[in-house]
């Protein structure tokens, strides 16, 4: 009894996550399968350990269906030959603005950012970026800053067209795009992403609704950039299938996909889980995606290295 107590809650999670069935709060804490997938090899030891063995056959299957899903995010995979331009691309969720606007300055000038997407973007924080130089590094900009937490911007090195800001259905979350011009590049269309957060069971539809409506890639057409804070992982089934119409998770291409990108960092006994992604078409290589600190947010920004193809 002591070993089947042990497997069954390992069991009733994959019964959700495989089959993406995650409704309500179960969408929360699927954001936590990682963590899982690990826990599941202890009811697996226990029940070998007692030569319990049908409990142990159960334990092994789960723990191995839920590893599967898991583990490739920590393995690089193979990536496009692609022998066009370098593209750097950063994005940061500001937290209404919070963010320190000096270590996000000091990160695009260290690090040679060509784009950076920000989110919960405010007239505070677009003016302190401006004033510690950002407009000397990244002069092309498309910006939506608003107070609170509803503002948007992509801020650029190259030409920035067809601009303009959407706006989410659910929670009012606006988003950044344009059409980057990158010299020796076709045109790519970067948008700097943020659907409504799934913090409560009643806003579960707003958030669906949100990622739901987030822009498809276009395999047959224009090379296109997601980035931003999704309030999503790729444990959850609507992202999944954002991805499957011809994106990529960089940091997943790149085995770096277990980096947590949110805590909360505020002493909560919350474990990190990696909800904000840069998603590119799947033409373009991925080279390195590191994780950063920003102070005053809770946060974490995501550095993509991309190769674009030739034009």
């Amino acid at each position: 009894m002591l070993c089947w107590i042990a497997v069954a809650p390992g069991l009733a999670w994959a019964a959700v996550r495989l089959p993406g069935l995650e409704r309500g709060a179960l969408v929360q804490a699927v954001a936590f399968t990682p963590y899982v997938a690990a826990w599941t090899l202890l009811p697996l030891v226990l029940a070998l350990a007692l030569r319990r063995w049908w409990p142990a056959a159960v334990a092994a299957l789960t723990a191995v269906a839920l590893v599967a899903v898991v583990a490739p995010r920590a393995l690089p995979a193979t990536q496009p030959a692609t022998d066009g331009p370098t593209l750097r691309l950063l994005t940061a969720n500001l937290l209404a603005g919070a963010g320190d606007a000096a270590t996000l300055v000091r990160l695009v000038r260290d690090e040679r950012v060509d784009v950076l997407a920000v989110q919960e973007f405010t007239p505070d924080a677009q003016a302190d970026l401006d004033r510690l130089g950002l407009a000397d590094l990244l002069p092309h900009r498309q910006l939506n800053a608003e107070v609170g937490t509803t503002g948007s911007g992509l801020y650029a090195r190259f030409p920035l067209a067809d601009v303009g800001t959407r706006r989410n259905a659910g929670f009012g979350f606006s988003q950044a795009y344009g059409t980057l011009a990158v010299p020796g590049a076709p045109p790519v269309r970067v948008e700097s992403a943020h659907p409504a957060a799934p913090h409560a069971p009643s806003v579960v539809p707003d958030w669906r609704t949100d990622l739901t409506a987030q822009p498809p890639a276009t395999p047959d057409g224009p090379l296109s950039i997601l980035a931003g804070d999704f309030n999503a992982t790729l444990d959850h089934a609507l992202l999944r299938d954002l991805i499957a119409t011809g994106y990529v998770d960089a940091a997943d291409a790149v085995g770096a996909g277990l980096a947590g990108t949110w805590g909360p960092y505020d002493g909560d006994p919350i474990p990190p889980v990696t909800i904000d992604h840069v998603l590119v078409d799947r033409r373009i290589a991925v080279r390195a995606v590191r994780v950063s600190g920003l102070p005053g947010s809770d946060h974490r920004p995501v550095l993509a290295e991309l190769r674009l193809p030739r034009a």
